[in-house]
C-alpha cells in the first residue's frame, strides 16, 4: 500500500476519505457529532480562506485505509506552525501507515518553510502514543464543554446582563469587527497567553479582520458581544460565538477574554451571557454551543459552569519541531 497525494481529490476519493472518519469515529467516539459527508468534501475542496492545505492517503485497493491533511496558514514560510490531522481505519492501525503519512506531510511541511506543526487529539484515543512516539509533545490540555440552551432557565442571562459591572458599557456586531474597534480587540486577545505561547502569530488589527473574514467565506456568522472601559476606546473584555452554515443547532465558543487589567469585575460572564440573549432572539435555531477550555484556566471553566456548560471530553494540543519528525 503506497501513500498517494490526494490534493485534487475525485468524488469517489471524498467518499472514501469521508468512510474513513466514520470508521475511527464509530470506534472512538468523543462526544461530538460525526462529520456529515458534505463537511467531508467541503474541508478537502475548500479548506480555510487564508490558508492552504496538502493531503494524502494510503489505499487499500479501491478504499482508503488512512489519511492525512496538513494545513498550512499564511504564505509560505510563515511564522506560524501548520496543522496535522491523521486518520487511520482501526482494522488497518498498527502496521505504520500513520507513520508513512507523517513523514509525507513533514517533508510538505519543510518544503513549505515551517518550523513546526501542531495537532490536537481526543484524550484516551491512539492519537496520543502515536503523537507522542513520534517526538510531539502535549502543549495544551482542553475540556470540551457543552451547553444545552433548553436547560438553561431564561431568566438567568436576564439577571447576569442586568449585574453587569458599573464603569462599562456592552456594544457588539456581527462579522468583522468595525475599524474604530479593530486594535483595541486585537489587544484584548494578547489576553490568551496560554495560546499565543506556541500559536507564533501576535495578534493585531489585520489577524481580528482576517480571522473574520475566514469565517464569512466558508459561509458561517461570526458574533461578538465586547465590554468597553469607560472611555470607549478600550475592550476590557469580549466573547466570541461562530454559527456554521450546516451545524444543525450547534453554535462554537471562538475566543473569550478580559484583559488582566479589568479581572474580578465579572466581565467574562457579563460579555458570555448578554450574548445568549442575543443569540436567543437572532438566532433562535441555535441549541448547543461548545466550547474548549484550558484545562488550567479555572476561571473561565467555573465561568462556564455557572452558565450552565458541562464537561463533554477533553483533548490534547500537541507540537512538534519539524526538526524531529521521520
Amino acid at each position: 500500500m503506497d501513500v498517494i497525494a490526494l490534493d485534487d481529490p475525485t468524488d469517489a476519493q471524498i467518499r472514501e476519505w469521508h468512510a474513513v472518519l466514520s470508521a475511527v469515529h464509530a470506534a472512538d467516539p468523543a462526544g461530538e457529532p460525526a462529520p456529515e459527508p458534505e463537511q467531508t468534501a467541503e474541508r478537502l475542496l475548500g479548506g480555510d480562506p487564508g490558508s492552504r492545505q496538502r493531503l494524502w492517503a494510503v489505499a487499500d485497493g479501491a478504499a482508503l485505509a488512512a489519511v492525512a491533511a496538513l494545513r498550512l496558514p499564511g504564505e509560505p514560510g510563515a511564522d506560524r506552525p501548520a496543522e496535522i490531522d491523521i486518520q487511520v481505519r482501526p482494522g488497518h492501525r498498527r502496521r505504520g501507515l500513520g507513520r508513512r503519512l507523517l513523514a509525507s506531510a513533514a517533508e510538505g511541511l519543510r518544503a513549505d518553510g515551517r518550523s513546526s506543526v501542531i495537532a490536537q487529539v481526543h484524550a484516551g484515543t491512539p492519537a496520543v502514543p502515536f503523537l507522542e512516539s513520534h517526538g510531539f509533545e502535549c502543549v495544551l490540555v482542553l475540556r470540551g464543554m457543552l451547553l444545552r440552551l433548553d436547560e438553561v432557565p431564561p431568566e438567568r442571562a436576564a439577571r447576569l446582563v442586568a449585574a453587569g459591572p458599573a464603569g462599562y458599557r456592552l456594544i457588539r456586531w456581527q462579522g468583522v469587527v468595525p475599524d474604530e474597534h479593530a486594535t483595541a480587540l486585537a489587544h484584548a486577545k494578547h489576553a490568551m497567553a496560554d495560546l499565543a505561547e506556541y500559536e507564533g502569530a501576535p495578534w493585531d488589527a489585520h489577524r481580528v479582520r482576517e480571522t473574520a473574514e475566514v469565517v464569512a467565506k466558508r459561509g458561517d456568522d461570526l458574533y461578538t458581544v465586547a465590554a468597553l472601559d469607560a472611555s470607549g476606546t478600550v475592550v476590557a473584555g469580549f466573547t466570541e460565538v461562530v454559527v456554521p452554515h450546516d451545524a444543525a443547532g450547534r453554535a462554537a465558543q471562538y475566543d473569550t477574554a478580559v484583559a488582566p487589567e479589568h479581572r474580578g469585575r465579572r466581565i467574562g460572564i457579563w460579555v458570555k451571557a448578554a450574548m445568549l440573549e442575543w443569540l436567543a432572539v437572532e438566532r433562535p435555531e441555535v441549541r448547543e454551543i461548545e466550547t474548549d477550555n484550558s484545562g488550567d484556566n479555572e476561571h473561565m471553566i467555573a465561568v462556564n459552569e455557572e452558565l450552565g456548560f458541562r464537561v463533554e471530553r477533553e483533548s490534547l494540543e500537541y507540537q512538534a519541531p519539524a526538526s524531529a519528525l521521520p
